[in-house]
């Protein structure tokens, strides 16, 4: 009986997953309502996109049907094909999206810089037969381009979405899928490629790569090493065993923390200069002012008083000040990288609960330090009491031998 329940219960399971596979939308099971036929498709890596295409090498006529599905109320789309480089400037670009009226606009707009505003104007190749459809949240740009390549079919293509003001088409987004729209595509084989190998280089998912190395430095530098160097620092050096040990960790812990973080400030920037157009202006901020309050920190330690000297308390507010100022500023600017990455959310969780877990640990060590400071001044304070009661006993005993 257990057999047959186990055998059942696989059985169910894989019916599940070739249904969920069979469901799936995918470009190979999908049929146009105007009995269109493409002789090839892409299911597109990002955006809940699909191209299917027809490709004569011999005219160099490309047929196109670009379908961007659920999409929601008040958006464009646009798909490109980029003839000199990888990425957006440069690209000739399709676009459509559904107007006030009802009707659905399709017109074709070169992309000359990051500042675009998707006006209309002529291609750098010829257009015919340009049409889109929206139906069901979906839209389709229908298109016939003339692009004769010496290449072997290879074309390097961008395709976006973002929201209207009205008829207008506003700047779509620059974090996420949105940086991720990008591929080379071989029109004979059908393959799909990353940019990051087709010709003129410097494609989006070498600048992706950067970013996640750049995010993954700083993650790791600024926003845990420091607090837990900060933690080391506060809550290790109450034990008196622990002296000096904690001192040289502390300073192991936040100077390999320096040492990474400026490493991954410094690709923060070169990020920046290669992506004009596309500002992070809070993150850009926050991150240059945490290289200058870290960086002054380093330095403040040739200049630490030692424990005895009347400036020491003065040195002690200024650096605990700027540290935990360092430590708060880096894990928002944490945050604020993780929104502009928008990597997969077990990411996002990951670090909240690293977070989570130091800031429980944190408040369990502050009551404890309190715990003990309190416990040890009044076990110091009863021995002075009893110092004292000692010292006015010998006293008086010598005044009664006296």
């Amino acid at each position: 009986m257990a057999k047959s329940l186990n055998l059942l219960l696989c059985l169910f399971v894989l019916i599940c997953i070739i249904a969920e596979s069979a469901l799936a939308q995918t470009c190979s099971n999908y049929k146009f309502s105007s009995n269109r036929l493409f002789k090839s498709c892409n299911d597109l890596s990002v955006l809940d996109s699909f191209l299917h295409y027809t490709y004569d090498s011999s005219s160099g006529n490309l047929q196109i049907a670009y379908r961007h599905t659920k999409l929601t109320t008040g958006k464009w789309v646009a798909w490109a094909v980029n003839p000199t480089s990888t990425g957006m400037v440069g690209a000739q670009a399709f676009v459509a999206y559904p107007q006030s009226d009802g009707t659905v606009r399709a017109y074709t707009s070169p992309i000359s810089s990051y500042q675009m505003s998707l006006q209309e104007a002529e291609l750098s190749f010829n257009v015919s037969e340009l049409s889109a459809t929206y139906q069901n949240n979906e839209m389709v740009i229908f298109a016939t381009l003339n692009l004769p390549l010496a290449n072997g079919g290879i074309i390097n293509t961008v395709w976006q979405d973002g929201s209207l003001s009205g008829n207008n088409p506003l700047p779509h987004p620059t974090s996420g899928n949105n940086v991720r729209s990008v591929s080379t595509m071989n029109l004979v084989s059908g393959a799909l490629g990353s940019t990051s190998t087709s010709t003129g280089g410097g494609g989006g998912d070498s600048k992706l790569r950067k970013r996640n190395i750049h995010g993954i430095l700083n993650g790791v530098s600024w926003g845990i090493m420091m607090p837990i160097g900060a933690i080391i620092a506060r809550y290790l050096k109450v034990s008196k065993s622990a002296d000096p040990a904690w001192f040289y960790l502390h300073v192991f812990c936040q100077s390999s923390a320096y040492i990474i973080g400026v490493a991954g400030w410094a690709t923060g920037l070169k990020l920046g200069s290669e992506s004009a157009g596309i500002q992070f202006t809070t993150h850009r901020v926050v991150g240059i002012a945490l290289f200058c309050l870290a960086t002054i920190q380093v330095f403040a330690m040739f200049l630490r008083p030692k424990p005895e000297h009347k400036y020491r308390v003065y040195w002690n507010i200024y650096h605990h000040t700027i540290g935990y100022t360092v430590v708060i500023l880096a894990v928002v600017n944490v945050f604020k990288g993780l929104d502009i990455l928008s990597p997969r959310k077990q990411w996002r969780n990951t670090y909240t609960g690293i977070i989570v877990v130091l800031g429980i640990a944190a408040a369990v060590l502050e009551a404890f330090t309190w715990y003990v400071v309190i416990k040890r001044g009044k076990t110091e304070e009863s021995a002075k009491m009893g110092q004292r009661e000692g010292n006015d006993g010998r006293v008086s005993i010598r005044f009664a031998f006296a």
